[in-house]
């Protein structure tokens, strides 16, 4: 018998029962969308967190003050000194920029306004090394940083929260109780992965911070940007090399310090929700399975119901392989359908789904074609068995069933 005579006959018997054919599809529909939504939103989850980190800066190193170690609490350290960051990027290979950092949490007052905020001391190269142009004004020139004038650059949330509808630019800012110049305005970073508003920030000269504000000479943090992610490892190792000699640590002695480098950290993040989504996404296919073990008992059914029909079958003539084939084609017709439909809600869920978190909507064709696929093959593990009953029936027994 042809296969398209076949294809034709399992039409016929799933229209003829067409309310049990739709019911028997939604274990396969349920699995095939919820696979395409979880699989969906995990890439979308990705790519967010992907963009997040970039918007630190792109081939950047951080370098802080103390080492977690393996389990144990941070180990006291010293903090760094500007000329540490002078001796980075004065000997160390292939940086774009380097920026010594100190900050502390600052109240901002203007007038009657006032807000709890992140006051940050840095120089020239920290706009560069975070990648972050200003929307109006401009940033502090040589003088400013020199001299320590007490100017700011602030961001927008600051320019939300504090001056509304008003222009900040020159306007008299009161950063921990020290009257500040506003001379720019920096553009929108929305969050950061760990959920810091980046946005909620006042920059001001590096040397102003550390006279009127922190009365130290410490430095927090030093970000040093470097020119391409090929030259990474061994800015790290030049990085890692002078900071221990200028702190004295003999080679018998772990790092005071960490040099953490942004892209590894974006790696790791993103392997970590590759994993998570790959987790969730084989959860959602135990619902295949599931769908799988409906069609066959539905064919176990449509076996028992038709056995006087296959027994007349088998005793004009028909071969085995033609009445498997049959049995068969239903059974994967029935899974395909519901994997075709399942598709269609799987999208519109991913649709849905990344609106409503923000994500941004990555179709991943090659796992649709897996989806329907799986799908297919479900019908033909599941469907097997049934169909090999009904061919290996013995025709007298199946035509004396009543």
């Amino acid at each position: 018998m042809a296969f398209s005579t076949t294809l034709r006959m399992a039409f016929q018997e799933l229209r003829r029962n067409l309310m049990r054919s739709i019911l028997t599809t939604l274990g396969i529909v349920i699995g095939i969308a919820a696979v395409i939504a979880l699989v969906t939103l995990g890439q979308g989850a990705t790519a967010s967190i992907t963009n997040e980190i970039s918007s630190l800066g792109r081939n950047l190193i951080v370098v802080a003050p103390g080492n977690a170690g393996k389990g144990g609490p941070p180990q006291a350290a010293a903090p760094f000194k500007l000329a540490d960051a002078r001796a980075i990027e004065r000997d160390a290979a292939g940086l774009i920029a380097v920026a010594p950092v100190a900050t502390t949490a600052a109240p901002v007052v203007l007038g009657n306004n006032s807000w709890s905020t992140t006051a940050v001391g840095a120089d020239a190269n920290y706009l560069a090394v975070r990648e972050w142009p200003l929307v109006a004004g401009r940033p502090f020139d040589e003088g400013e940083l020199r001299s320590g004038r007490s100017v700011c650059v602030i961001g927008q949330t600051i320019v939300r929260e504090i001056f509304g509808a008003q222009d900040p630019l020159g306007a008299p800012l009161r950063v921990s109780g020290i009257p500040c110049m506003v001379i720019g305005i920096l553009s929108g970073k929305g969050q950061s992965i760990l959920g810091q508003d980046q946005d909620d920030l006042v920059v001001m000269p590096l040397k102003t911070f550390q006279r009127r504000l922190a009365g130290n000479q410490d430095v927090s943090l030093i970000l040093i940007s470097v020119a391409s992610a090929e030259q990474l490892p061994k800015a790290k190792e030049d990085i890692e090399g002078i900071l221990r000699d200028r702190r004295h640590i003999t080679a018998n002695k772990a790092d005071d310090f960490q040099v953490n480098d942004v892209s590894e950290i974006a790696k790791i993040i993103g392997g970590v929700t590759v994993i998570l989504t790959a987790f969730l996404g084989a959860i959602a296919a135990i619902s295949l399975i599931v769908g799988g073990i409906g069609i066959m008992n539905i064919m176990l059914v449509a076996v028992t119901e038709r056995t006087r029909e296959i027994g007349i079958r088998l005793a004009i003539g028909a071969l085995e392989r033609e009445v498997l084939a049959q049995f068969l084609t239903e059974a994967v017709l029935l899974s395909i359908f519901g994997g075709l439909i399942g598709v269609v809600l799987g999208l519109g869920l991913s649709a849905l789904g990344t609106a409503a978190l923000g994500l941004p909507l990555l179709i991943e064709p090659g796992v649709i074609l897996l989806a329907t696929l799986f799908s297919g093959l479900v019908g033909i593990g599941f469907g097997y068995f049934p169909a090999r009953r009904a061919a290996r029936m013995d025709p007298i027994d199946a035509l004396r069933h009543e």
